[in-house]
């Protein structure tokens, strides 16, 4: 009796048998073409978890012949890299190639990424790397020039669904078994990983121990799903600019959305409300100036109230910010007024605008013509003369 998990047993052993990923695994895309020229090389598979990174990196040692092996970065040392270089050496000698795979490689430190360098540039080994984070933080620069970037997207639900039937002719479970809002829900609640689905999947079998499979036993199974939110990770910022971009797009609706994502997986609600007392002045500005006071009321309620009971004053401001009116005015007059402080740091004030406290001054020119009266339009203007026809709000 096989007493391996689901996910394990119903791992792919060819690219024929793989779901999803299709930008790299169909005819003309890189790794069906590196499989089927049997020339396999260095790198990094980029994704969330459960979207097929070992699997993929098994299938690439298998279908060209290389002997596979795989470390984990959580559990190896330098002790277990030496050995694996030994080994390969070995396998070199005999002409056959060596694929090293990995895991979650973003966890191993700069000098232990640093001891694969001349090992992949001397074609000792072919490194394949898994991360869950953006290599361009997490893997050093001298890796990533001999490695090729694939970036591995999450499973969609029609993808997860065919896994899970998949899964369902090997167990041989009937459509009474397993109802096709089960599979929906299993395939909903996983969040675009197959590890996910088919190890609920599993358990949900054992609760429900020979009868039909429910979707209350599937709830129960999937208890409530994490969010996949890393307040130090890529996530965390992909999900804030989603945020921003969705206000400065006037949809409030998903602006919204993308807040309660960010409050769910415990973000900082201090860390929100900044961001709008900046999107007030940078994507409103003079449209609506009031939204400025709106975001700052709400970082000061936010700091005073407290949550849960904040979130009202939040999803109150996300909603204003969302449908103002919008202007990048301010924004692009800022950016053009420090660009030209920094080309002329240190150009003289003219003389008519300088202050003149004693009469030495007053006799030098400091001051004249300035009348103390509003919108006075000084003759001379107010710039220095280098820059005195420049306009930072002209269109």
């Amino acid at each position: 009796m096989d007493t391996r998990p689901l996910a394990e047993r119903l791992r792919p052993e060819s690219l024929t048998e793989v779901v999803g990923q299709e930008h790299l695994v169909t005819a003309g895309k890189i790794i069906h073409e590196m499989i089927s020229k049997k020339q396999p090389t260095s790198l990094i598979l980029w994704g969330p978890p459960g979207t097929g990174k070992t699997t993929l990196a098994r299938i690439i040692a298998k279908e060209t012949g290389a002997e596979f092996v795989e470390l984990s970065a959580v559990t190896s040392g330098k002790a277990d890299i030496v050995k694996v270089i030994e080994r390969a050496n070995q396998n070199q000698r005999l002409g056959m190639q060596t694929i090293l795979f990995v895991d979650e490689i973003h966890r191993f430190n700069k000098a232990q990424q640093d001891a694969f360098l001349p090992h992949v540039e001397d074609g000792t080994i072919i490194l394949v790397g898994a991360t869950t984070e953006n290599p361009s933080f997490e893997v050093i620069n001298p890796l990533l020039s001999r490695s090729r970037v694939l970036v591995l997207e999450p499973l969609t639900k029609d993808e997860i669904v065919k896994i899970i039937k998949k899964a369902a002719q090997t167990e041989k479970l009937s459509a009474k078994q397993l109802p096709v809002k089960s599979i929906d829900l299993l395939a909903e609640l996983s969040g675009g990983d197959a590890r996910v689905a088919l190890g609920n999947l599993e358990l949900s079998l054992k609760l429900a121990q020979g009868k039909p499979i429910t979707q209350e036993i599937v709830e129960t199974a999937a208890q409530t799903r994490v969010p996949g939110y890393d307040k130090k990770g890529e996530s965390h910022y992909n999900i804030i600019s989603a945020f921003i971009k969705s206000m400065r797009g006037s949809d409030a609706s998903a602006a919204l959305y993308y807040l309660a994502r960010m409050l769910q997986a415990g973000e900082d609600p201090k860390f929100v409300a900044r961001r709008m007392v900046i999107f007030a002045s940078e994507d409103i500005g003079i449209a609506a100036p009031a939204a400025l006071n709106l975001a700052v009321s709400t970082f000061m309620a936010v700091e005073r109230i407290g949550m849960p009971e904040a979130q009202y004053n939040l999803f109150h401001c996300a909603t204003v910010m969302a449908k103002a009116p919008k202007s990048r005015e301010v924004a692009d007059a800022m950016g053009q007024a420090l660009e030209s402080a920094r080309q002329y740091p240190d150009l003289p004030v003219p003389l008519h605008l300088r202050n003149a406290p004693t009469k030495l001054m007053k006799d030098l020119g400091y001051g004249k013509g300035t009348k103390w009266e509003a919108n006075f339009k000084h003759p001379n203007g107010f710039l220095p003369d280098e820059l005195r026809d420049v306009d930072f709000f002209a269109g």
